[in-house]
């Protein structure tokens, strides 16, 4: 459209759309405007590669992206702390931990310090494999050198302690951030309750409920969902009903997940009229029963 009106895109222009196209998964959309960008004699930069790159580590595309780095520096563009964090992501997402530090080595080696989002991709690397002490090793580490952790770390750690059943070092974490920052969020809360309904402290996880609200907090429906799962689990079927009901006091838009939670738990713990009665409100708010549901019923 540019074009059309006599402009010509500078490579600013380009990298919008390119961006914006590897956003919306339209990898390959975005490659031909790639093309035509270096047929038009443009020289693409680090912010073109970075978007390509990144779109194709995203889609499991890693000979690719390994192809267009490699062009990238025979192009003589240096890497910067964007594209150098898209790597040690990549890497750590592909379970080569050892890989990334090699990255992380490399980048500091070019006299570029690795920053939050470094140590945060190494801190998930080493808890998608369960390895938590490697971990926070890194987190300690993060700390000694300066970089303070965000909320996104903390709940990279936090999601590792609950998914190796370590549920009091998570806790322990959760005190730390409710102590000197920065504050939990949702994923915070969700994360910790979820784990202690798993492993069966529901009373614990509604004790967390309260404290979230009072530190104003809005639950969501995975809020909701997780504590209805562990209440009907526990055999607390009251308490259930009222948490259920006070979401929809609440105007909380419940999904088909939370009225299944609770018509399971009504149905295997005998009251199956009630979760008859409940599962005709289904259509009446709106929602369509699933396949779970029906089985259920």
């Amino acid at each position: 459209m540019m074009e059309d009106r006599g402009f010509e895109p500078n490579i600013v222009a380009y990298n919008t759309v390119i961006d914006s196209l590897c956003k919306k998964g339209s990898l390959n959309e975005a490659l031909h405007l790639f093309s035509q960008v270096k047929v038009k004699g443009i020289r693409p930069d680090i912010v073109t590669y970075s978007c390509l790159i990144h779109a194709m580590y995203d889609l499991g595309q890693q000979e690719e992206a390994t192809r267009l780095l490699n062009e990238m520096v025979d192009n003589n563009i240096s890497l910067n702390i964007f594209m150098y964090n898209i790597l040690i992501d990549a890497h750590c997402k592909e379970g080569v931990v050892s890989e990334a530090e090699d990255i992380v080595d490399a980048m500091i080696k070019h006299n570029i310090e690795p920053n939050v989002v470094s140590y945060s991709a190494l801190i998930n690397g080493h808890c998608l494999q369960n390895k938590m002490d490697k971990a926070r090793k890194v987190f300690q580490l993060m700390i000694k050198k300066g970089c303070s952790p965000d909320i996104f770390s903390y709940n990279i750690m936090i999601n590792g302690y609950y998914k190796a059943k370590r549920i009091d070092e998570a806790m322990e974490l959760f005190h730390e951030i409710s102590q000197k920052g920065p504050n939990p969020d949702i994923v915070t809360y969700n994360t910790l309750m979820q784990c202690m309904c798993k492993l069966g402290r529901v009373s614990s996880a509604c004790e967390l409920l309260r404290k979230m609200i009072a530190f104003g907090q809005v639950p969501n429906v995975v809020t909701c969902s997780f504590l209805l799962n562990g209440l009907c689990k526990s055999d607390k079927l009251e308490e259930a009903l009222e948490l259920f009901q006070a979401m929809r006091n609440s105007k909380l838009e419940l999904d088909t997940v939370c009225y299944n939670i609770l018509i399971d738990g009504l149905c295997k713990s005998g009251y199956i009229e009630v979760g008859k009665e409940l599962f005709h409100k289904l259509s009446v708010n709106g929602l369509k029963p699933s396949v779970y549901t029906f089985y259920n019923d």
